[in-house]
């Protein structure tokens, strides 16, 4: 393991609780679905919507010219001959059909995969809705912070501009997103997040972003808007689950522009097939050159690639995750490098007190009652922890009513209490209390070592050393020990880091701890590296290196100080329950507030790269099966030779070109369920993902073509005249 860190004092942080994120509803395709979004697929058709997907656009344009062609013959009465060969009568009106099914069933995959975003974006709607707002005139944070002689008038929520400050009470809606700038509340977000448990947002801290058309349940709050009309969170996230504003992700653009290659050529050697037929006397039918253009060009994955898309953002948002672009989760699924804060992603970040440590010539009790003692007034997880402990062991106390409460703060780094006789107890950081002691009388050089092997013990289990003195009423100080907080490390995770290890997946922890602490926790985790005493400049400063060297970074953040990192990684997921800075800058947001989903948006990201990559080879490898049932059966009446091609002994010209335009439709319609619910991803390298695509969707793309086309042309040799 390599270490990365920096020789600073840590600067602490506050502990950060996850959510469990709840089961993700299955994406999936059914009957009902396709029922549903049978009008929209319709709507599809408009060839201004048509043209976006060029393959798709080439589909429809043969349909239109070879309807036109069907209905010609039925007035002339006329069937021309192809290739030599007879045609059957309804040949033509056959084609035209199965080109107009071969398009609609490709629309039906967009318009279900847009379908599965419909009932959340219904739902975000409701909370849209135009509420009153009480906005402030003339709002002065230092004369009257909570706007309680300030003038009010009422405004529609729809009038509100930026950086306009109201009032929300106890039972209104937060007409708009903002920051508290003053107070503190417990807020409904079930509208957004579907949890029904209320969050606390306050002022002055990584939590004061509320978002509009959530329901304040106490208390009153100022609030500054930071969004325009329409363009708030919940505007956002209605586009994006519905598709509307989705753009085409760089991998998107660059296989359109393969597959439109591949269209082109296939387009112009289609076209020189009938003056190279010329020279044998015939020529070949509009419909038929149709028929193998479309079986020629790559139409499966230019039906199914928006689908793959669509289908990859909606599994982030089964995850209660929100992409404000494609291309975050592609880069998700490229991510080379994971970033993860060991306090509530790592850790559960709610460190216990595990043991009381005394120094030499200190009494174990006296440790226990004086470190229960100075955690009487403490209303942290870890000052009751030590009360809890101290009273399993015997041992409550309880603060006298004259003591005075010393809160723990960045700059002193400890806690305790002041007497009214003189006397007082700290517990904090070594360094701090050590200092503390050392004002009045000094540390006898015998304790301070002792300590220092204490502490040290301590951090290199991975635990953090609490140190406990106290001062009597002549000012004299004596250190007593050490309190162990343990921080617990997650259960299940360094099995999935190993399995990101597997794929290749480099992980960093990074955490404001000492480098001892660091280190053990980063052991007994399971990740790769870890970035000591870390501050907000340091985490940029690593992102970019790992950049620098040509990998893809992802992280998490909440606060303020996170938004420049936020930015700076290729994926940057923001938490929920963090600042509006942060949001802004991330280029997703869980709505969860979960840090350890970074892991699955990965695996989401990985398995959309995967399934485009399968289905890609699929498309291509199944054109196989099709050249042997099409390219015969054109040139059989000229050149007879050509029927030792007929390796799928299919019965007529007529039956095998009608049965892979038929098998090209169906494959399309088949395929569905596995793009919106995505290859099975497994925790493998990349190569050995490659050859398991080669070997499933590359021969298997090309056996099942031979197996489907041959049925169906079993079925089709039963009608008249084929």
């Amino acid at each position: 393991m390599s270490i990365i860190t920096k020789h600073r004092r840590p600067q602490p942080g506050s502990a950060k609780a996850p959510i469990a994120p709840r089961p993700a509803a299955a994406a999936g395709f059914s009957w009902r679905q396709a029922a549903a979004a049978f009008p929209l697929a319709l709507r599809k058709l408009d060839p201004r919507r048509m043209w976006r997907t060029p393959v798709m656009f080439i589909v429809e344009a043969g349909a239109v010219l070879i309807t036109t062609v069907a209905v010609s013959e039925s007035f002339t009465g006329v069937s021309p001959s192809s290739g030599g060969s007879s045609v059957p009568e309804g040949f033509t009106w056959l084609v035209a059909l199965w080109l107009w099914l071969t398009v609609l069933f490709a629309n039906l995959a967009e318009a279900v995969a847009e379908g599965h975003g419909k009932a959340q974006a219904a739902a975000l709607r409701a909370t849209r809705s135009t509420t009153a707002a009480r906005r402030i005139r003339g709002y002065d944070p230092q004369s009257d912070p909570a706007a309680l002689g300030s003038p009010v008038e009422d405004v529609a929520s729809a009038d509100l501009r930026l950086d306009d400050v109201v009032i929300v009470s106890a039972g209104e809606v937060i007409p708009g997103d903002g920051d508290i700038i003053h107070g503190i509340a417990a807020v409904d977000e079930s509208a957004i997040t579907g949890e029904s448990a209320p969050v606390v947002r306050e002022s002055g801290g990584d939590r004061s972003a509320v978002t509009g058309g959530t329901r304040v349940l106490s208390d009153r709050i100022i609030v500054r808007i930071t969004s325009r009309p329409g363009e708030t969170f919940v505007d956002r996230m209605i586009g994006l689950v519905e598709g509307a504003k989705r753009r085409k992700t760089p991998n998107e653009v660059a296989l359109d522009i393969l597959l439109s290659t591949l269209t082109l050529v296939f387009l112009l050697v289609v076209l020189t097939l009938n003056p190279m037929a010329s020279y044998a006397g015939a020529t070949i039918s509009i419909p038929v050159l149709i028929a193998l253009l479309v079986c020629l060009i790559p139409t499966t994955i230019g039906a199914l690639l928006s689908a793959i898309g669509i289908a990859g953002m909606d599994r982030l948002v089964q995850h209660n995750v929100l992409a404000m672009s494609g291309r975050a989760v592609e880069a998700a699924g490229d991510v080379t490098t994971l970033l993860l804060d060991k306090t509530g992603t790592i850790t559960y970040g709610n460190r216990q007190a595990a043991e009381f440590i005394p120094v030499a010539g200190a009494d174990a009790e006296e440790l226990i009652r004086t470190a229960a003692l100075s955690s009487a007034l403490d209303p942290t997880p870890e000052g009751r922890s030590i009360v809890d402990l101290a009273a399993s062991r015997g041992v409550v106390a309880t603060a006298p009513a004259d003591a005075e409460g010393i809160p723990f703060t960045a700059q002193t780094r400890m806690s305790g209490l002041d007497f009214a006789d003189g006397s007082s107890i700290r517990k904090g950081a070594g360094s701090a209390v050590i200092d503390w002691a050392a004002e009045s009388d000094g540390v006898e050089v015998s304790v301070l070592a002792d300590l220092t092997y204490r502490v040290d013990t301590v951090s290199a289990a991975g635990g953090t050393p609490l140190v406990v003195a106290e001062r009597d009423t002549a000012g004299v100080s004596r250190i007593l020990g050490v309190v162990y907080l343990k921080d617990v490390v997650k259960q299940g995770l360094k099995e999935r880091f190993a399995e990101l290890r597997r794929m290749g997946i480099r992980t960093v922890m990074v955490t404001g701890d000492n480098p001892r602490t660091a280190k053990a926790i980063a052991a007994e985790a399971g990740v790769d590296d870890y970035l000591a005493e870390a501050t907000p400049e340091d985490k940029i400063a690593l992102i970019r290196r790992e950049q620098d060297g040509g990998r893809l970074v992802a992280m998490t953040g909440d606060g303020t100080n996170d938004a420049p990192a936020l930015a700076q990684a290729d994926v940057g997921v923001a938490m929920n329950t963090g600042t509006s800075a942060a949001k802004e800058a991330g280029n997703m947001v869980d709505l969860d507030s979960d840090p350890t989903k970074l892991i699955d948006i990965v695996r989401i990201g990985k398995q959309l790269l995967i399934t485009r990559g399968a289905l890609t080879t699929f498309s291509i490898a199944n054109d196989v099966a099709k050249y042997f049932a099409i390219i015969p059966a054109m040139f059989v009446g000229l050149f007879p030779g050509l029927e030792v091609l007929n390796v799928m002994n299919l019965h007529s010209p007529a039956s095998a070109i009608l049965s892979a335009l038929v098998f090209n439709a169906v494959v399309i319609l088949a395929l569905i369920p596995l793009a919106l619910r995505g290859v099975k991803y497994r925790a493998t390298g990349a190569t050995a993902v490659l050859n398991r695509n080669l070997l499933v969707f590359g021969v298997g793309g090309v056996v099942a073509p031979f197996l489907g086309i041959k049925l169906i042309d079993l079925a089709v040799s039963l009608l008249p005249g084929f």
